[in-house]
């Protein structure tokens, strides 16, 4: 089980690509100089007062563009607990949960407001407006990749697996008659 985390919405609208997450200017330098920059064309405070906890909320196509894997990253870097948004690029969905940052998919993500206190409850696929009590219901998350994320990614997911003894006990039981 997840614990449930509490942050501020930030909220933005449709098509959020991974240049505005990453800037391309700027994909010389390391994840963490990249990250003091995310977002700073449509939101400048953005990286300088996000805190950790605080969650993106976004409508749809979000992560649109390239497959830089630094547009997740300054994400986790930043501190943002989770990405809730009507839907994602397929390249994002997917590097978000191998590099261990939760994403949502929620129709009612574009009714909250920006600044509004949530909490979020990844294995009830939940996020609740604390101040008004209303709950948005997101889709839910498969076991899987709620795991990979509590692991911190694909990586480290598949290496406690594989310390654990999981992934060659199903190996065998794969190739035995």
């Amino acid at each position: 089980m997840t614990t449930p985390s509490s942050g501020r919405a930030w909220v933005f609208g449709d098509d959020l690509n991974t240049d505005l997450l990453a800037p391309g200017r700027y994909m010389k330098f390391g994840v963490d100089e990249i990250a003091k920059h995310c977002l700073e064309s449509i939101s400048p405070a953005f990286a300088a007062t996000v805190r950790p906890g605080d969650i993106v909320v976004a409508g749809r196509n979000f992560g649109a563009g390239s497959s830089r894997e630094q547009a997740v990253e300054v994400l986790r870097l930043l501190g943002v607990a989770c990405v809730v948004a009507v839907s994602y690029s397929g390249l994002y969905y997917r590097n978000g949960f191998n590099l261990g940052l939760p994403l949502l998919v929620c129709a009612e993500a574009p009714s909250v407001a920006d600044g509004t206190s949530l909490a979020l409850d990844l294995d009830a696929a939940q996020l609740r407006d604390t101040t008004s009590g209303r709950t948005l219901h997101c889709e839910a998350v498969p076991a899987h990749l709620i795991a990979m994320v509590r692991d911190g990614g694909l990586v480290p997911h598949l290496q406690q697996r594989l310390a654990r003894g999981d992934i060659a006990a199903q190996r065998t039981k794969a190739t035995t008659p």
